[in-house]
């Protein structure tokens, strides 16, 4: 099983950049999918979620309004839509996997790192001021 991220890149403060996550080896299209994030120095953080239905959506209180998750499970692809970049938003952004298909979980849950069996490799997002 594998989780590759991709699309990042450097843009300026106030750009846009669309981030994907392609699975290979089995079939996440009824799994919950998310987008962690990791800045030097720092611990991996929760960025953002999205159901098995594809219903509803999470977002950490720092990047709601301006990123937007969404999924192709036609194409086992996951979208993490970017804009109104920030400086702060630098980092390596990881897709994630709960390997149980069409399980549905109290909110909080979908925030927890724990939650996720597969994790990509990354891909590095870098805003400049």
């Amino acid at each position: 099983v594998q989780l590759q991220a991709s699309g990042g890149g450097l843009v300026q403060a106030g750009g846009s950049l669309r981030l994907s996550c392609a699975a290979s080896g089995r079939t996440f299209g009824s799994n919950v999918m998310g987008w962690f994030r990791q800045a030097p120095g720092q611990e991996r953080e929760f960025v953002a979620a999205i159901s098995w239905s594809g219903g509803t959506t999470y977002y950490a209180d720092s990047v709601k309004g301006r990123f937007t998750i969404s999924r192709d499970s036609a194409k086992n692809t996951v979208y993490l839509q970017m804009n109104s970049l920030k400086p702060e938003d630098t980092a390596v952004y990881y897709c994630a996997a709960d390997k149980n298909p069409r399980r549905t979980y109290v909110a909080g849950q979908y925030y927890s790192r724990g939650l996720y069996d597969y994790w990509g490799k990354g891909t590095l997002v870098t805003v400049s001021s």
